[in-house]
């Protein structure tokens, strides 16, 4: 492959800007946080890569009542290499996750700001960054000519934020006919700011939403009701425990050892004066591969039931989201390696192998057996107010994605 092809990369640093600004002024939150879902970003994006000579764009559309339109779309578009006979493909995704506390941000974060190098505004580092990657890459590709090795692929998924249910895993359980096992997966969602984590494994997942019920009344007779916020809150603080109980270590991890966090609180009250009746709270479970999710749900029921039982509540614990997470991507598959190669070709760094604990769309891959390395140069900016791409990072992960198809 010509040198020329990464020097073109380098020329291409205001389109890459320009399309990072434009998929930001487009919302795209799923319906499961109160959004419209992702299909104004898909046409944008279709409109686009029709115009600067990509192939067919293909739109692979998962049934969804929720959203207007009746569906979650998912786009792929293909640029043909001299082995026809397989295909990397790149998968990033178009949904954005909520705004958070909109005090906290000091810009619009549907508008977005470059300060120099630094981007500003919801999605540009998750995942506006590897898909605009992937993008460059590919029209650096298509605009010199050049023919991969082999195929290069591009897949733009939905409802990566809150499970895939509409996004990859339909794309595999309905049209898995668009996959070779010998086909080699790029997901650029995470990674470190100096670009060395090649991430090959994921910890399990699990998302538990905890209710518990008491008896409303008024605050001033709470002899006549039942608290549930503070049991609850007594449940929250039991927690943290889980980590003895589940304390084994895997070094490959960062951090190495598993995390439950309670984390999002549904309103009670509406008022002071009100003794609640009913509390919901969230637990974030990230358990190392070595334990069966199952255990880890069995013991937080285990605290509720105590918890009912002490408090005279009732308490039940739901599964929301749970994923046992898929054996690793073996360290010295073909798609490491060429990970690892391109990562020292263009930034001059010794990467290596390692595990995560935030979910991937990789996780479905690994599971059905393909080779999938989870890479990028990110800031760790991913859900944050005031969310910061990095332009370099764009360009250089560009340049490392155009080599990998050869």
């Amino acid at each position: 492959m010509p040198t020329s092809l990464l020097a073109k990369i380098d020329q291409m640093e205001d389109e890459a800007v320009e399309l990072h600004a434009k998929l930001v002024s487009i919302p795209a939150i799923g319906p499961a946080n109160n959004g419209t879902g992702e299909k104004d970003k898909a046409d944008f994006l279709t409109a686009y890569l029709k115009e600067k000579g990509f192939g067919e764009v293909k739109s692979y559309n998962a049934p969804d009542d929720r959203v207007e339109c009746g569906y979650r779309p998912n786009l792929l578009t293909v640029i043909p290499g001299q082995d026809s006979s397989r295909t990397l493909w790149i998968i990033s995704h178009m949904d954005v996750v909520p705004l958070g506390d909109l005090s906290l941000w000091k810009t619009d974060p549907f508008t977005m700001v470059r300060e120099g190098d630094a981007l500003y505004g919801r999605g540009v580092e998750d995942n506006h960054q590897g898909l605009v990657s992937s993008v460059i890459a590919a029209r650096a590709l298509l605009d010199a000519g050049v023919t991969p090795g082999i195929n290069l692929g591009l897949i733009f998924v939905s409802d990566e934020e809150t499970g895939s249910e509409y996004g990859l895993e339909y794309l595999l359980k309905e049209h898995e006919d668009l996959f070779r096992k010998n086909d080699l997966f790029l997901v650029p969602d995470f990674g470190s700011p100096d670009s060395t984590l090649v991430e090959i494994a994921e910890k399990s997942l699990i998302w538990l939403k905890v209710t518990v019920e008491g008896s409303q009344c008024h605050a001033s007779t709470p002899e006549q009701g039942v608290n549930s916020l503070v049991p609850a809150a007594a449940m929250i603080m039991e927690i943290p425990e889980l980590k003895f109980q589940f304390d084994a270590e895997d070094e490959l991890f960062t951090p190495p050892y598993s995390t439950f966090e309670p984390t999002k609180k549904e309103a009670n009250v509406d008022n002071v004066n009100t003794l609640p009746g009913k509390d919901v709270f969230y637990i974030d479970c990230r358990v190392l591969p070595s334990y069966d999710i199952s255990e880890v749900i069995e013991q937080v029921k285990g605290m509720a039931q105590y918890v009912a039982e002490e408090y005279g509540v009732t308490t039940k614990v739901e599964s929301v989201n749970k994923h046992q997470a898929a054996p690793p991507t073996p360290a010295d598959s073909e798609i490491v390696e060429k990970v690892l190669f391109a990562i020292k070709e263009v930034y001059n760094i010794e990467a290596k192998p390692g595990g995560i604990g935030g979910g991937t769309v990789a996780a479905h891959l690994r599971e059905r057996g393909y080779q999938t390395v989870v890479w990028g140069t990110q800031l760790g900016q991913a859900h944050q107010p005031n969310e910061t791409g990095s332009v370099k990072n764009t360009l250089g992960d560009a340049k490392v994605m155009a080599l990998l198809p050869f």
